[in-house]
């Protein structure tokens, strides 16, 4: 019976050699040109700040939630769309409604200004 799990033992060996050499080969023979740039580090787009607890302006949310509206019409729409012809047309109205979700908060972030990025 174990038997059965050896292809799955050698697969995660192999994977796991393969992911350490290139891992190791990268580290290797990739250059190292350190400099006060590449070293510093980076918060949001602009110069970090002393003080953790300032605002931040609010088309970084904004963003955020445009991506996660799109991340999940993707994660939703594309299997649906695989089973639609055997699950039928309840199924259809129910897609409907969740993309008339969708559209407003794409409408939402629309009027906000998000898609306006200066």
């Amino acid at each position: 019976m174990l038997g059965e799990y050896l292809p799955i033992l050698l697969f995660l060996i192999v994977s796991t050699g393969l992911g350490l050499v290139l891992l190791v080969a990268g580290w290797l023979l990739g250059p190292k040109r350190p400099d006060a740039e590449k070293l510093s580090p980076y918060e949001c787009g602009f110069e970090a700040f002393e003080d953790a607890r300032m605002p931040f302006d609010v088309r970084y949310y904004l963003v955020a939630i445009l991506f996660i509206v799109f991340d999940l019409e993707i994660a939703f729409v594309f299997p649906w769309a695989l089973v639609y012809r055997d699950i039928g047309e309840p199924a259809l109205w129910a897609m409907a409604g969740f993309l008339g979700i969708l559209v407003f908060a794409f409408i939402y972030e629309w009027k906000k200004g998000a898609l306006e990025w200066e």
